[in-house]
């Protein structure tokens, strides 16, 4: 009805940027963000390590009613609330970009590319007897809009995963590697659900039937699923594990697996290998040993090789892949002193061949953590080693130093595996906070922090420097170094230059208020010579004139009689 009759131009409204969230990027000491929740607060804090503190970026108090979670590129902070989910992030600061609604909402997930975001709400039954029943959300992290929902019990999403709530494995989503957000996969009875995002419907329209599977995991870089499928029919039907490619859905490798008892999968996170740990029965059920099935993905075929330890049956307590790398690390043995192992796939004599580097015996660890970088391992032991740290170079197989960080319940490097942060949480009652080190070892500084619930370190998108670029720099560090070591030097100096400011300070502090109190003593002088009829009590030392006086004085008389001999 208000349409004019004559058709006017639209105004050409004026170019407004749009906020740069990467923008902590760009920091000019090429420091790194982490975020800590303690009792109501939350904070975000620079790990500053040349001032040895950490310096407030952002504080917010009841800023979630759970938990916190970066996004994988550390584009965005999401935190959860009884209506949903809210997504922040900033130039300079942390505002609000977009809320997701999903009432009660308990657990999040990202895809890998930052363009969805998975929310979970499970409500318990009213009768005992029932199972939860579970809602699962998938939105578009920019627009805010619901892509999809699943409903269902908690029994069709708690098969397989490392863990969960309300009985249902979290994430029960898993995402194909690589940045593109292309699939995702959902484990169930008998059956592999893949999900395409462009009509966020099952490829194909229909799922991967797969009897009795209870694991799956994708490459951390390209669109192929592993999976396990336990021994069946009394063993009468090996064990299996299996590489997929989607979409095809082609099989790309299998290997049967006989007398097995449980199955591990650890993808590399170049996705160049996969190793499937196996645990078997011997040949008398009594107990089981444990070795390791390797797959080279990226060679022809995909070759599988079979590494038993020289001690087939050490239990393996823990196994890591060195990120970037070639190596991995196995603790292997009896409590409390297990040996550490160190193999390599690729030798300068022989790259097809797995082979081993060193043994560390007697180590007190439990808990294995390679730097983001590799090279660097820190050697834990956590819970019941109270916070034991061996900070490891594997180029060297040397320990650079040893530590304790006591009671320390988790231990994260930061992304660019400068820094390693260790924390003691709120499980203990006491010296809750987090301590930094360098990644030799060197205890740079301590926070502490009562009710100390979580610290998280901010991702950092992958490095758009070549393979052979991020090499050449580190072969020719010392003359990058140069620049940054003359900041270090500016930096101390600018240290020592204000400790001795401060301690200056301090001194005409202290010399003012001495001055004061003389100042006050003086006009207080006649009012005292009054108090003290007339006697100048005030007077220095020197004006005195000292006298010594003798005197006697009996103090006791003793009388005794002496006979005389005869």
């Amino acid at each position: 009805m208000n349409v004019k009759e004559e058709w006017e131009p639209p105004q050409a409204r004026p170019y407004v940027p749009a906020e740069n969230y990467q923008k902590w990027l760009t920091d000019e000491k090429a420091r790194d963000q982490l975020v800590i929740r303690h009792g109501a607060d939350t904070e975000v804090y620079w790990n500053d390590p040349r001032q040895k503190m950490p310096v407030p970026v952002h504080k917010r108090p009841y800023w979630t009613e759970s938990y916190v979670q970066w996004s994988p590129l550390g584009t965005y902070l999401v935190t959860l609330h009884k209506q949903g989910a809210a997504v922040w992030g900033g130039a300079d600061t942390f505002t609000r970009l977009m809320r997701y609604q999903h009432s009660m909402v308990k657990l999040v997930d990202f895809s890998p590319g930052e363009k969805y975001l998975v929310t979970y709400h499970s409500q318990e039954p009213s009768n005992p007897r029932d199972a939860s029943k579970v809602e699962i959300k998938v939105f578009d992290v920019r627009t805010g809009r619901m892509m999809r929902d699943f409903k269902g019990s908690a029994d069709e999403f708690s098969i397989g995963g490392p863990g969960g709530v309300a009985g249902a494995s979290w994430p029960v989503f898993r995402w194909a590697g690589g940045n593109d957000d292309k699939y995702f996969a959902k484990l169930s009875k008998n059956t592999i659900s893949v999900y395409e995002t462009e009509t966020f419907s099952l490829i194909d329209k229909k799922s991967i039937k797969v009897d009795n599977v209870v694991d799956i995991c994708w490459s951390p870089t390209d669109s192929i699923l592993s999976l396990f499928v336990p021994e069946q029919g009394g063993g009468n039907q090996p064990a299996k594990a299996a590489l997929i490619q989607i979409p095809s859905k082609v099989e790309l490798r299998q290997k049967n697996l006989f007398s097995v008892s449980d199955c591990k999968m650890y993808w590399q996170s170049s996705g160049e290998y996969l190793a499937v740990k196996v645990d078997r029965y011997t040949k008398t059920k009594k107990s089981t040993y444990s070795g390791f099935e390797l797959f080279r993905i990226k060679e022809r075929d995909i070759p599988i090789e079979v590494l038993e330890l020289d001690n087939k049956n050490d239990k393996i307590i823990a196994f890591a892949w060195e990120p970037k790398g070639h190596r991995f690390a196995v603790i292997h043995g009896d409590q409390p002193r297990p040996d550490v192992s160190f193999y390599t796939m690729k030798t300068a004599q022989n790259t097809g061949r797995v082979s081993k580097l060193a043994t560390l015996k007697a180590k007190q660890a439990n808990a294995l953590f390679w730097s983001p970088t590799g090279k660097y391992i820190i050697l834990a032991g956590l819970k019941g080693f109270n916070g034991q740290l061996e900070f490891f170079n594997v180029d060297e197989l040397e320990t650079m130093a040893t530590a304790e960080h006591f009671m320390a319940t988790e231990i994260l490097w930061d992304p660019t595996g400068r820094y390693v942060a260790t924390a003691v949480t709120s499980v203990h009652e006491m010296d809750n906070g987090f301590t930094i080190w360098s990644f030799n070892g060197n205890l740079l500084y301590r926070t502490l922090k009562d009710h100390f619930f979580q610290l998280a370190w901010r991702p950092r998108p992958p490095s758009f420097l070549t393979a052979e670029k991020e090499e050449e720099i580190a072969k020719n560090l010392k003359k990058y170094s140069k620049k940054y070591e003359a900041e270090d030097q500016d930096v101390s100096l600018l240290l020592s230059e204000q400790d001795r400011e401060k301690r200056k300070a301090l001194k005409e502090e202290w010399e003012k208020w001495v001055m004061q109190w003389k100042s006050l003593h003086e006009e207080e002088k006649l009012a005292r010579q009054n108090l003290r009829d007339g006697e100048v009590s005030d007077v220095e030392e020197d004006e005195y004139e000292a006298k010594e006086v003798e005197f006697e004085d009996v103090i006791d008389v003793t009388e005794e009689i002496v006979q005389e001999s005869m």
